[in-house]
């Protein structure tokens, strides 16, 4: 990833996992946005910001994470963004809707601590940096 900062906009309704999600990846080189919900993270789209990466949890207050996907798509906003949803449900009905929205991956909170999902980010992320030089 080359040394230059890469926009991250981390969504999730639990204050104390964002903020310490926000402080791990600025500490890896990310330029980190927050929302703690999905109407918030409509408006800093629709505000300009295009971010890199969208960490997204599904469970939260008044749009959840799926309906935030789907907002997203609908309204063809950052296409060119890795979206992966972060969250605790693992049942594979939500991984597939995931998939159906574009997600490129699926974390579960439970399963990973928060050098993994770093590095799960950045792995995932690097793929597609280099699968899209690849096709250019």
């Amino acid at each position: 990833m080359e040394g230059e900062k890469r926009k991250i906009l981390i969504v999730d309704d639990d204050s104390f996992l964002l903020d310490m999600y926000a402080f791990k990846f600025s500490q890896n080189n990310f330029e980190v946005y927050t929302a703690t919900d999905g109407s918030q993270v409509m408006e800093k789209l629709k505000g300009g910001l295009v971010p890199d990466v969208m960490l997204i949890d599904i469970i939260m207050p008044i749009m959840d994470g799926f309906e935030v996907l789907e907002r997203i798509n609908n309204d063809n906003m950052c296409k060119d963004a890795v979206k992966i949803i972060l969250s605790n449900k693992s049942q594979q009905a939500d991984i597939d809707r995931g998939n159906t929205l574009g997600v490129e991956g699926y974390i579960v909170k439970a399963n990973s601590t928060p050098a993994e999902v770093i590095a799960q980010v950045i792995e995932i992320l690097s793929k597609k940096i280099s699968n899209s030089k690849q096709s250019q």
